[in-house]
């Protein structure tokens, strides 16, 4: 069997717009950047040979500066993200290996993801041939159209999707080439290969894998941050 590589595609594009003027990507948790912590959840795997970032043109300098700070010594570079999360993943992945055989897309801002989920992540997505985090959702949601509610899902069917999310490279090329070719753009990397026919399998990850998005997002992290270090 051939040996499993894994090319990793950090996403810290974003422009943080529900931060309030915090680069939730450069903020510290125990004085480590959000975006590096994210990175060094995918150091310690041997899977991982390279991570390449996908950033705003302006942290550009910070980022690398940063990584090499703190010992991230997978970093092969950081590129400057489009005006979509979809371009600006696909212009990261244009600086892989050509060699690997899986690509990860993680979301910069969540640094609390685990070795051992994404671990299993890679494993599902070699059987697979796509596989991404998440969780079951806790609470009963409703499909809601002009203020009225219309449909109740059933709950046991609904995951919340995080990442990393994690595809063989061939697959994950022909989903790029068809959302190109029909002009499409996808919020989720997910929905690049199921374009193309590909079932992804959901792996099981935990509730501390969030993406810090607002103020109180980064609040609770503080907490998770708190709590690790006190057990």
């Amino acid at each position: 069997m051939a040996e499993i590589t894994v090319s990793v595609i950090v996403a810290c594009a974003g422009s943080s717009t529900r931060m309030e003027g915090v680069n939730k990507q450069l903020v510290e948790l125990g004085g480590i950047p959000v975006a590096v912590r994210s990175m060094l959840a995918f150091e310690g795997l041997d899977e991982v040979t390279e991570i390449i970032v996908s950033a705003r043109e302006s942290d550009i300098p910070e980022i690398e500066r940063l990584a090499e700070k703190h010992g991230v010594t997978k970093f092969k570079c950081a590129v400057a993200g489009g005006e979509t999360r979809q371009q600006s993943v696909l212009k990261a992945f244009a600086k892989v290996d050509k060699a690997t055989r899986f690509v990860a897309i993680h979301d910069g801002a969540r640094p609390f993801v685990k070795a051992e989920h994404i671990r299993q992540c890679i494993k599902d997505a070699s059987i697979f041939g796509g596989a991404t985090l998440g969780v079951p959702v806790k609470d009963t949601l409703k499909v809601v159209d002009g203020g009225l509610i219309i449909d109740t899902p059933n709950r046991r069917q609904l995951y919340i999707t995080q990442t990393p999310q994690i595809f063989r490279k061939d697959v994950y090329v022909k989903g790029i080439n068809f959302a190109n070719d029909h002009e499409l753009d996808f919020t989720d990397d997910c929905q690049l290969v199921e374009a193309v026919g590909v079932k992804v399998n959901m792996t099981i990850s935990d509730y501390r894998n969030i993406k810090i998005t607002t103020p109180e997002d980064l609040a609770i992290a503080k907490v998770f941050l708190e709590t690790e270090c006190a057990e």
